[in-house]
């Protein structure tokens, strides 16, 4: 028995050599992989510039590709943007809808070179309980009035943060911040309840249009000039009083802002020469009209009291953000810091969640008669152009073009700046799968006038509305009841005043 060697005693040498060999095999295949992978990473410029050699290889890559070619003879002598269209997109995403809201609006608003868009989508929505009420043909609100209103206000906002923060340098990053954009034309869903349930809304005929509400650069620039001044004022005035020990704080507070109310006579004086006096909240006005029949009548009352009989069906005050933030967490209240224009006025507030449940909102608010405000990024993917409003995935074909892939996720664009809200708009319409009952694509009212898009309308697909809407106003009644009850929940989680969550549309 001593003598003899087993079966599996004998057999072990060669399943050691094999076992090294496997190993010299792997090592080898991991030898080759990473000579593969550095060379694939091993630049070509060792200091960061971009060598003669880069080109070379970039050039040898491209003119090796028909499709490169044909792009470079093509697109040399045209705007890529209305060159590489799909016309197959096009006739995919008709403007027609199964389901719009009953009662048609007009005329379509054009808000020029501002950006009131946020406010025109705004009296756009009010607009149909006042037609509808009074039997009107056309009309709108004076949008310049609300301009007005939130403009001297953001004045106000802008002087009262730079009292509040005058202990920080002048270069601070929020300091900085807050004097970059001070008086945009923009604003927020929160904002303008606060300029309806202040001062109220009266009709356009009251307070008409004048040349810097339809172009507002000019006057925007003198404002900020002015206003950056009386910052810098105020924080002077500031350490100067805090050098006072006899002083308590809420007298340098207040003396502090009977200055704030000095320097903000100079910025009325400059509005009410470009944009006219308007009228006041609780002074009494007559507005006569015809109706859709051709009848002479007339309202009588204050701006305010305008408001409230023109929304009762759907209050602004009782609607409420919902929005589609992915890099947040979802069925939570967010707010921005130091976002606002009536000082101590209603809170800038959101409920994030998915886009599924802000499409499902917007379907309710239709399918019940209710225009819908949203906001999102415009300019992406879609073309604006007279006979044409789309927004869609697959309009621009830049992808085929050019052999690149956008890949970028919605968390991501909003990450690196490369997208954000910038535009307000209404959703009156809506096309629903009749099996599924999911949307498929929303008509969309603009501002930009009856030659921008189709009449004056959009259409917008499901698809762009997941990757660039990122609000919806819902009626509370029209919302789902666990999204009001974390909208009624308390304290939001506050993001920081650079986030873009912030953008005005």
């Amino acid at each position: 028995m001593g003598g003899i060697v087993s079966k599996a005693a004998n057999q072990q040498p060669n399943k050691s050599l094999e076992r090294e060999r496997q190993s010299t095999d792997e090592k080898a295949r991991r030898a080759s992989e990473s000579a593969q992978h550095t060379d694939v990473f091993l630049p070509k410029s060792s200091n960061g510039t971009i060598s003669l050699s880069n080109v070379e290889a970039w050039e040898t890559t491209a003119s090796a590709d028909p499709k490169i070619q044909l792009a470079r003879t093509v697109l040399a002598h045209s705007n890529i943007k209305t060159t590489l269209t799909s016309r197959e997109t096009r006739i995919a995403v008709p403007h027609v809808f199964s389901h719009e809201v009953e009662f048609h609006t007009g005329p379509v608003t054009n808000q020029k070179s501002s950006g009131r868009c946020w406010l025109f989508a705004t009296t756009n929505v009010i607009r149909y309980e006042v037609m509808k009420k009074l039997k009107l043909k056309d009309f709108q609100c004076s949008q310049s009035y609300l301009f007005f209103w939130d403009k001297l206000n953001k004045s106000n906002y802008y002087l009262e943060l730079s009292i509040e923060n005058a202990h920080l340098p002048v270069d601070d990053r929020l300091v900085n911040f807050l004097a970059a954009d001070l008086i945009s034309d923009g604003g927020q869903w929160d904002m303008v309840v606060n300029l309806l349930e202040t001062y109220g809304l009266v009709p356009l005929p009251l307070y008409p249009e004048s040349f810097h509400s339809s172009a507002s650069s000019s006057l925007n620039k003198l404002l900020k000039l002015k206003l950056r001044e009386h910052a810098i004022t105020l924080r002077s005035l500031s350490a100067t009083l805090r050098t006072n020990s006899s002083f308590t704080s809420e007298q340098i507070s207040a003396m502090l802002r009977a200055k704030k109310e000095q320097l903000l006579q100079e910025v009325y004086t400059i509005m009410t020469a470009t944009l006219g006096v308007p009228p006041k909240p609780d002074t009494p006005f007559t507005w006569e009209y015809y109706n859709e029949d051709g009848k002479y009548s007339k309202w009588e009352g204050t701006p305010l009291e305008f408001y409230k009989a023109f929304t009762t069906k759907y209050t602004p005050s009782e609607c409420f953000s919902l929005i589609n933030d992915p890099r947040n967490e979802y069925n939570k209240l967010y707010t921005v810091d130091k976002l606002g224009n009536v000082w101590g006025g209603r809170p800038v507030r959101y409920v994030n969640t998915g886009s599924t449940e802000l499409k499902a909102a917007v379907v309710r608010s239709i399918k019940a008669g209710q225009p819908v405000f949203f906001g999102c990024d415009v300019n992406q993917f879609s073309d604006s152009s007279q006979d044409i409003g789309i927004m869609d995935l697959d309009y621009h074909q830049y992808q085929q073009a050019f052999n690149i892939q956008l890949s970028l996720t919605k968390a991501q664009r909003l990450q690196t700046n490369e997208s954000s809200m910038t535009h307000a708009m209404v959703i009156s319409g809506v096309h629903v799968d009749e099996k599924t009952g999911s949307p498929i694509r929303f008509k969309v009212e603009n501002s930009w006038g009856e030659e921008s898009g189709h009449k004056g309308y959009m259409v917008m697909s499901d698809k762009w509305f997941d990757e660039f809407v990122y609000q919806v106003v819902v009626h509370k009644s029209l919302a789902p009841k666990e999204l009001v009850r974390v909208f009624e929940s308390g304290e939001p989680t506050v993001l920081p005043a650079w986030d873009p969550m912030g953008a005005l549309a």
